[in-house]
This record gives C-alpha cells, structure tokens and sequence, in this order.
C-alpha cells in the first residue's frame, strides 16, 4: 500500500517506526516491546505415524465418507467485505481488509485459502508474505509434516514452499489415528496429532490423553476452531490460554508480552486480530457448561438404511438434523427454537454494527489527529482504546455460532467493547481540542467496499490479477508435484 508500513510483529522486536501517512511524518507508537514467551519446540517424531489421504478410507467407512465429502455442497462463498464495508476499515493495512469470505465446507479448507487474497500471490516457494502457519488449520498434512520436519522445520518456512505438500483438505487424521490397530477395527482412535494444541490444552487442566471421551470430542474442534496467533520468530501457532479463555483473559496475554499483529493503516493503532474462537465461547456458553459438545450438535449419530447407527460428518447447521440433535435435549419444536436463536442472531448483530460504526469513526479521528500534529505520548492511550474495543468486536464477529454458543458471552465482550470505543473517542475528542480542531471529523465515503478499499489505499485490482496469474500457473504445479508425491490420487 503506498505511503503505509505494516509493521511486521512476528519478528522479535517491534520499535516505533516512522512513515509518511497522508503527506504528514509521524512516529507510530507501539505497545511496547514484544517479548515471545518461551515454549517447547518438538522435534521430528519418526513414529507417529499419519496418513492424510482421506480417499483412501472411504471404502472402510464409507457413510462416514460420503457425509464427509457432502461438506462440499456448502458452496457459498459470500464476501464480508461487499457485504459489509465497514470492516475493510477496521482492518485496514492488514491482508483481511482485502478479501474476508464466511466459511463453507471442510471440503474447500485447502483451496480456500490458496483462493483468497490475504494468501497473495507467491510465484516461487521463497516468495510471500505468509508463513507456513498459515496452513495449520486447513488439513491433515500439517500434523503429518511436524510429525515428519518437527515444528522448527514445518514452521520455520514460507506458505508457498507448503503448497505442493498441504494438498488434502480437513479430514480424517486431524481427529483419528488412521493408521492404528482401534481405527482398522472400526472403533473411532480420537487422537489430536498437532502438538501445539496438546500443548495448550495442558495449560487450562484438559490433558488430551487423560480427558474423559466428552471433553476428547469437544477437544478435537481446538485443532482449528480457536484464537491463535504466531509466536516469535518461528510463527509458531500458539494459544493465548496462558491466564484463560475469555476475552479479558486473552487480552492481558498479548498486552503483557507486547504482542501486535498489525499496525492500522488509518489510526495507527498497535491492533489484535482474533480468529476464530468457538471452543473458547463454548466452554463459557450453556452447552459447553453442561457437556453437549460440538460433535453432538454439529456431527450426529444418526441411523443408515441399513439400520446401523453412524456419525455423520457432514459437519453443519444442527437444524438441519433438528431430530438428531437439538431435540435430544429440547422440548419445543423446531419452529420455535429457530426463532429464538434468529432473534438473538439478530440482536447480536445489531449491537455489532454500533460497535463498528464507533470504531470506524475512532479510526479517521485518530488520523486526524496525527495529521494536527498530535504526539505519540498523547495518542497512546486512546489507541490502547481502539485496540481493547476492536479485539471485543473481532472476538464476537470471527466466531462461527456464537448467537448460540453463548449470546450472553458475546453480548457483554460486545457491550465492554462500546465502552472502550466511547472512551478512546472521549479521549481523542481531548486530543484534537488541543490542536485546534473542534469540528466533527469529516468522514470518507465508505458505503461500498470499493469506496472503502479507496479510502484506505488497497488496489483492488492488482491483487486479483496477481491472484488469477497464480491460481493459472502456480497452484496446477502443486498439485502435479503433489501427486507425483503420491499426497493425492492419480488423474483419472
């Protein structure tokens, strides 16, 4: 972007940098300095064992299978940035501000984010701005390649170098030993096989192997459905569980260890982007409190023509299986906790957007602030403001389900985020007095996403050229080495 510095804080230190933002030099404050806590690196494990190949068990099971690859008919790929244009400002200087889209099926995890514009288009292995980490969510090849490189080797590369190796979407290892004794004899060998989560787990007391089978199932969802960011300068994916799981909890960790994910490219806020904390809301919601996990909503058993009971893994909305699910605890109808849950959907997000509104206001203030010679000492806590309160907003809005995992929950963080968001304007109103502007800041046109995109200095068009040159000449080559590696099935 021109005339902005993302700051890059996955390097070990971040130090106030200064740039040229609108035509006006300013010195960007920071949190302070971020100090990586130290944590287990594990070597290579010769004998764990990992098929990720999921085709390769689907005449051993296939119902479990086939509802599997069903995932694949969940094919909308609604934007989030059209849809909403608020938050290409909210995250502006940071790769979501490009190009955000609502999740689909588990079937679509790999190519979804070869497809989106926040992976860039690397066009060697070395090129890129992404780090290996960033397949970690996406496939059973992950664990298989810390298994085979130990975490220093698997993260301690470039997302493109992955490319031809992370090929097979979430699937069977990422819940199952596949290759033990229990699974060939049909029983399910719940393992987790990512020792970072095993890692994390340990430290709110849910040892893995010592968990009873509910908290294993529920458990098995934090390989991917939670809060993480990339340690040090590894990009070591790490939970920020350390003093708990609540939003507080978590953010008192990166405040402690001076931790950034980007700098905002309009206000110049050290910023926090959440990911996506299900299993955290869950475990503070009524059905995590009460043992219903995720597998029981989402992954049902329920009963083949044959009349042998199954769990389905055609993981999606429990209504869509209302008589395998909710109605195993629920007495009203259907029709009737639908209801209920649209009205708090609803509810949610229309203190959501308030929140937003708020917050893309406090971003162009602090701008203006910057730009009528505001300094970095007076700044600083009305950015430690916007950090707090967009952490709130991100921490409701990344999650999948929250209006049901726990509306409670998200109401309040929602809620302390308005009060952070009025407190940083307090405070910037305070600021730009001072300077001389007494005026309501004028806005920009943001009502699209194209405007928004203008408005914080994106071209657009250029990332979908480079992306399109990509996915044409580069994403083909990995396939192509990827079955020569045997890592996917022969062309047919």
């Amino acid at each position: 972007m021109n005339g902005v510095i993302i700051v890059n804080t996955l390097k070990r230190h971040l130090f106030a940098v200064t740039t040229m933002v609108w035509g006006l030099s300013v010195t960007l404050p920071v949190l302070a300095e971020y100090k990586p806590i130290e944590q287990p690196v594990e070597p290579a494990n010769p004998n764990l064992k990992i098929e990720s190949r999921n085709d390769l068990f689907k005449d051993q099971y296939p119902k479990q299978y086939q509802t599997w690859a069903d995932t694949a008919k969940s094919t909308d790929l609604d934007s989030v940035n059209y849809e909403d244009p608020r938050v290409v400002v909210l995250w502006a200087g940071y790769a979501f501000a490009k190009d955000y889209k609502k999740p689909r099926g588990h079937f679509y995890a790999v190519t979804d984010v070869r497809e989106i514009l926040r992976t860039a288009a690397p066009m060697t292995p070395e090129s890129g701005p992404m780090p290996m980490a960033c397949w970690s969510c996406k496939s059973p090849d992950v664990p298989r390649l810390i298994a085979e490189r130990g975490e220093a080797g698997y993260f301690g590369a470039t997302w493109a170098s992955g490319g031809s190796e992370v090929v097979n979407p979430i699937g069977c290892a990422d819940c199952h030993d596949t290759t033990s004794k229990e699974f060939a004899e049909g029983k399910p060998a719940l393992r987790i096989a990512r020792p970072y989560v095993l890692r994390a787990l340990e430290k709110i007391d849910h040892k893995f192997d010592t968990s009873d089978r509910t908290d294993q199932r529920a458990a098995l969802c934090a390989n991917c459905h939670v809060e993480y960011y990339f340690a040090g300068d590894l990009k070591q994916v790490t939970f920020p569980w350390d003093n708990g799981v609540t939003v507080d909890a978590m953010e008192k960790y990166y405040d402690d260890i001076g931790f950034v994910d980007w700098t905002h490219a309009v206000s110049k806020a050290p910023m926090l982007k959440a990911q996506h904390p299900d299993y955290e809301t869950w475990m503070l919601g009524v059905h995590g409190k009460n043992g219903v996990t995720c597998i029981d909503c989402h992954m049902p058993k329920v009963q083949g023509a044959d009349g042998k009971v199954y769990t389905d893994h055609k993981i999606g909305n429990p209504f869509n299986a209302f008589e395998h699910t909710c109605a195993n605890c629920h007495d009203q109808s259907k029709e009737k906790l639908q209801a209920m849950v649209k009205s708090r959907k609803t509810e949610i997000k229309e203190v959501m957007l308030r929140l937003e509104d708020q917050l893309v206001v406090a971003h162009f203030e602090a701008k203006a602030a910057w730009e009528a010679g505001a300094s970095k000492e007076e700044m600083k806590e009305a950015l430690q403001d916007i950090r707090h309160a967009q952490w709130r907003w991100d921490y409701a809005a990344a999650g999948h389900g929250g209006h049901i995992h726990a509306p409670d929950v998200l109401l309040k963080v929602i809620g302390t985020g308005l009060d952070k968001a009025s407190d940083a304007r307090t405070k910037l109103v305070r600021v730009l007095a001072k300077h001389g502007m007494t005026d309501p800041v004028t806005l920009p046109d943001i009502s699209t996403a194209e405007n928004a995109w203008k408005a914080t200095g994106v071209d657009i068009e250029k990332a979908r050229k480079e992306k399109a040159e990509f996915l044409k000449t580069v994403v083909p080559q990995w396939d192509k080495e990827a079955r020569t590696k045997g890592l996917l099935p022969a062309e047919k």
